[in-house]
């Protein structure tokens, strides 16, 4: 059994932003992909992935079409800084932005906590079982990138917040007793906040607006309205208005389902023992 360590791969958003770097250079110099590939000795191909994100830009290649281009050191700098990992997939980090940026956020979840309203301790106990494992300083990226987004809970004008959760999610003693009480103690200071509402799907519905899974929908600034979902192998974006209106018919539904922000306070006081 070959037993050789592959390598492990770069941040591929970053990358895809270097290649985009060598592009506009290449263009601002007046070379098409063909020629710029053929200064450097390279395939078309090879420069055309390289653009496109999709092969790393090696250093020696780097230096050489910084002296092509005139680049000025940029592609060097860029691929000297060019992080190891991701601290969120490509796929998630628009969902990243636009959670930045939202002036109202609505949040189902069936069975974590919200990533928004996670402890430190509970992130690590979620992250820690993934399959495959993260190696630790992977770990402690996603974590801190994960504890970072919660600074719009704090801000002086946060957005709206609306979180739905099923009940089950609070019921896992994830990370063992200590780290969930925490989490609960903590769910309930946050549903305190002002302009956040927090409601808990019981599980003696007999049935829900969400059996289909968990989802967030997000308004944007200018007013857009959009979805994103999550599953185990992939995630979506949901931009066309009829999707996201049968999503933001499910929440409106699921809304009047759950309990009300004051039983679901009540019931977070029961589970920790303080009702």
């Amino acid at each position: 059994m070959n037993s050789r360590k592959l390598p492990r791969k770069k941040n591929l958003s970053a990358m895809k932003m270097l290649g985009a770097q060598v592009g506009a250079a290449r263009r601002a110099a007046g070379l098409t992909q063909r020629e710029l590939a053929a200064l450097a000795r390279v395939e078309e191909e090879t420069m055309a992935s390289i653009e496109q994100g999709r092969r790393a830009l090696k250093p020696d290649l780097a230096v050489l079409l910084e002296e092509i281009l005139d680049a000025k050191g940029m592609l060097v700098i860029g691929l000297e800084n060019l992080p190891e990992i991701d601290q969120f997939p490509m796929f998630a980090e628009l969902y990243v932005q636009h959670e930045r940026e939202a002036i109202a956020l609505s949040w189902y979840d069936t069975l974590v906590v919200p990533g928004l309203l996670q402890t430190q301790a509970y992130a690590r106990a979620l992250l820690s079982g993934r399959v495959p494992a993260y190696d630790p300083d992977e770990l402690d990226m996603k974590i801190a990138a994960r504890l970072g987004r919660q600074e719009i809970l704090q801000r002086k004008v946060p957005p709206t917040l609306s979180f739905v959760i099923w009940e089950p999610a609070l019921l896992m003693p994830t990370g063992g007793r200590a780290t969930h009480l925490a989490q609960l103690r903590f769910l309930r200071e946050q549903s305190e906040l002002p302009g956040l509402s927090l409601q808990i799907l019981p599980l003696n519905r007999t049935s829900h607006a969400g059996d289909a899974g968990s989802f967030t929908l997000l308004e944007t600034p200018d007013h857009q309205q959009l979805a994103y979902t999550e599953s185990q192998r992939g995630s979506q974006w949901v931009s066309d208005p009829e999707e996201v209106s049968i999503l933001a018919r499910k929440y409106a539904m699921l809304r009047t389902q759950a309990l009300t922000t004051e039983d679901s306070q009540s019931l977070l006081g029961r589970l920790v023992g303080e009702q």
